[in-house]
């Protein structure tokens, strides 16, 4: 079983930045894709950011494109989430999704929130 760990969120000003991290414990054999999601308050949760191992390819929704960047560092089983020019409406839960051949494992967030 693979247990992702979220850390590196907190409080940023809007223009700031924020780097986070998720690193997947346990039999971590055979990650297919690793992304981030988010959940803002009242609202679904939503694709942020998306990478596959084999190829590393990347994808990003239309929000957070030339903003945030995705990248692992396949030795540390740990994947980033580069996070430039926050902005309000980017202040969610967020959470770290691995792909274990085709079952997913979800982290339990960390929060980030962009004060005006």
């Amino acid at each position: 079983q693979v247990q992702p760990v979220e850390s590196g969120g907190g409080l940023v000003q809007v223009g700031g930045s924020l780097r986070l991290s998720c690193t997947a414990s346990g039999t971590v054999s055979s990650i297919t894709a690793m992304a981030w999601y988010r959940q803002a308050p009242g609202r679904q949760r939503e694709f942020v950011a998306g990478l596959t191992t084999v190829g590393s390819s990347k994808n990003y929704a239309d929000s957070v494109k030339g903003r945030f960047t995705i990248s692992r560092d396949s030795a540390k089983n740990t994947v980033y989430l580069q996070m430039n020019s926050l902005q309000p409406e980017d202040t969610a839960v967020y959470y770290c999704n691995i792909l274990v051949l085709s079952k997913v494992n979800w982290g339990q967030g960390t929060q980030v929130t962009v004060s005006s």
